[in-house]
């Protein structure tokens, strides 16, 4: 297990594909950090699954941000998944749900960021992985704060990979398309209702429309990438932004 020794912290690590990669790094040795919402008794039991810590940071917060990391203490691998979404035309985007999506999205991993450097530079060694969206490279009408705090993300991590190239410390994007999570399965019967399709024409017509390969992202493939952007072999991958979208960003 090559992460043995390794602290990692996940932010919306509770369900989806936090999980996945929070699941996938413990696989490798890694110590976890769980963050996010939910039922008390599922995230005891999460913790007891990967034995790992948990601390239930309201990141829209900064200061409480500041107290997580705190106490927290020194993390080697940071993964800044946490993220919300509304849909709404410019001209009716309520502006508590932009400041919110931007400040989930966008402002958090940049002060999870720069709290979490300094050890990594000290240390020699780190991993920042973000998770962006196919969004992060193209843009979906009536999601504008969306796909700014994902573009935003990917410019962010360029950033910071440039200023940490000679530290030992790499930083990247993964960006999916239309990931087979709890939360995309429970939209499937209200799609269905509202548009008077059956599920397949759901799936295919409208979840998947953009994603040539029609299936859906696993959320094991990206804990697999996020792995793979920790190992020594990825010493050298930095500043990149990795599609994991079924071909949704190639068209």
């Amino acid at each position: 297990m090559f992460l043995s020794g390794k602290r990692a912290l996940v932010t919306g690590s509770t369900s989806g594909i936090g999980l996945a990669i929070a699941r996938a790094l413990h696989a490798e040795g890694a110590q976890v950090v769980l963050n996010g919402f939910g039922d008390p008794q599922e995230i005891a039991e999460l913790q007891d699954e990967l034995n790992a810590e948990f601390n239930g940071a309201d990141l829209l917060d900064p200061g409480a941000i500041e107290a997580m990391m705190h106490k927290v203490g020194p993390i080697d691998i940071l993964v800044n998944n946490a993220g919300m979404q509304h849909v709404s035309p410019v001209e009716d985007f309520p502006a508590d749900k932009w400041n919110a999506i931007i400040g989930l999205n966008l402002t958090a991993p940049f002060h999870t960021t720069r709290l979490a450097v300094p050890h990594m530079k000290h240390s020699g060694w780190g991993r920042i992985i973000n998770t962006a969206s196919a969004h992060s490279l193209t843009a979906s009408p009536f999601k504008s704060a969306y796909n700014a705090s994902k573009h935003g993300i990917a410019g962010f991590t360029k950033t910071i990979a440039l200023e940490l190239a000679q530290s030992g410390v790499t930083a990247n994007c993964i960006s999916p398309g239309y990931v087979w999570t709890p939360l995309i399965e429970g939209q499937i019967p209200d799609t269905m209702a509202a548009r008077g399709l059956s599920r397949e024409e759901v799936i295919n017509d409208v979840l998947l429309a953009k994603q040539p390969t029609k299936k859906f992202v696993q959320p094991d493939e990206v804990g697999a990438l996020a792995v793979f952007l920790c190992r020594e072999e990825a010493g050298n991958v930095t500043g990149a932004n990795w599609s994991i979208d079924g071909g949704w960003t190639a068209e």
